[in-house]
């Protein structure tokens, strides 16, 4: 039995998921009791035209409703501000995540801000139609983060209630607030721990569409201008820069054997493109730009209010503490 005292929240949004919320109640209830962890399950019924809200009911757990759908994010909004607790469980409604896997999460928490269940276990069942977008998504969001992703936007994890509360002006209401609160965490050097688990086919239809990728890139690339411009702005910079210094390479060979070699006449003649001047001034505005956004940035948030301290480093001093403590104890023997 995995050992954790921390008493946690669990929020699942629901929309239209009658067939499974119930079932996924009781698993995560049955989990939860059978490692004796206290536990509130709120199931969020966001605007179901169905029985959702009945049926989680049915299955005790606590229901709040909106009366109309407003996305995925704004579910679990409501449900974390409505939380009794300050650790937080999320997990869909669809019996796709396993709930056996909470209470591992949990464990990892105590050290952690936030810990993901990366769906990188021995059963994943993705439908390929989505794998693509998953890559190029994964791909994007890595070169942001400056470091491997094993899953951006997987919807079963936990994390520190303050943690989230203090970026919700910039999470998304929709299907990307995973994506966004896993760069938002990141980008301000947070702890985030990935935790294997396997990923099971859902109970009823999907509600993800072709259109929310590109919702998901514009969102991962507004994430990165929130926190880190420099890491948009430097890849343009090096493409045009790139780009304009060959042409104008390619402008000035051509001038110089043109004019047979290299003497006064190449030097007064016009020996740069418009398209070469173009690129050269558009990838030097294109850093100014960019280094202005990212001072103008660390200059808000200097004068704004302190972030959340990482739980990460509350854990290790006060684990610090213990062991002085303890040291002290063994030395008066």
């Amino acid at each position: 039995m995995i050992a954790t005292e921390l008493p946690v929240s669990v929020v699942i949004p629901a929309y239209d998921e009658e067939a499974g919320v119930g079932q996924q109640v009781e698993a995560v209830r049955r989990v939860l009791q059978s490692h004796g962890i206290t536990h509130e399950i709120i199931v969020v019924d966001d605007g179901s035209q169905d029985h959702t809200a009945e049926e989680a009911a049915r299955a005790q757990a606590r229901v709040l409703r909106h009366v109309k759908n407003r996305g995925y994010g704004a579910s679990l909004k409501t449900g974390i501000m409505a939380a009794r607790y300050e650790a937080i469980a999320i997990t869909d409604a669809d019996g796709t995540y396993p709930a056996d896997q909470i209470p591992g999460l949990l464990a990892k928490l105590e050290t952690a801000d936030m810990v993901v269940g990366a769906r990188t276990g021995e059963k994943v069942e993705i439908p390929w139609v989505r794998k693509p977008g998953k890559l190029v998504l994964g791909w994007l969001a890595n070169r942001i983060a400056g470091q491997s992703i094993p899953d951006l936007n997987s919807g079963l994890r936990v994390f520190w209630r303050d943690c989230a509360l203090q970026y919700f002006s910039v999470l998304s209401n929709k299907f990307s607030f995973t994506s966004t609160i896993t760069l938002a965490l990141l980008a301000d050097d947070y702890q985030v721990v990935y935790h294997p688990i396997n990923y099971y086919q859902r109970i009823g239809k999907s509600k993800i569409v072709p259109r929310h990728f590109l919702e998901f890139t514009i969102l991962v690339i507004r994430m990165a201008m929130l926190f880190q411009p420099l890491k948009v702005f430097v890849p343009l910079v090096l493409t045009f820069g790139s780009i304009g210094m060959v042409k104008a390479g390619f402008d000035i060979t051509t001038a110089v054997l043109r004019h047979e070699g290299l003497n006064w006449a190449v030097l007064s003649d016009t020996m740069l493109s418009t398209s070469a001047l173009l690129l050269l001034l558009g990838s030097l505005q294109l850093l100014l730009i960019g280094m202005v956004a990212d001072g103008v940035l660390r200059r808000i948030t200097g004068h704004s209010q302190p972030r959340v301290l990482s739980h990460g480093i509350v854990a290790s001093e006060i684990a610090v503490d213990q062991q002085e403590k303890y040291s002290e104890l063994t030395l008066n023997r």
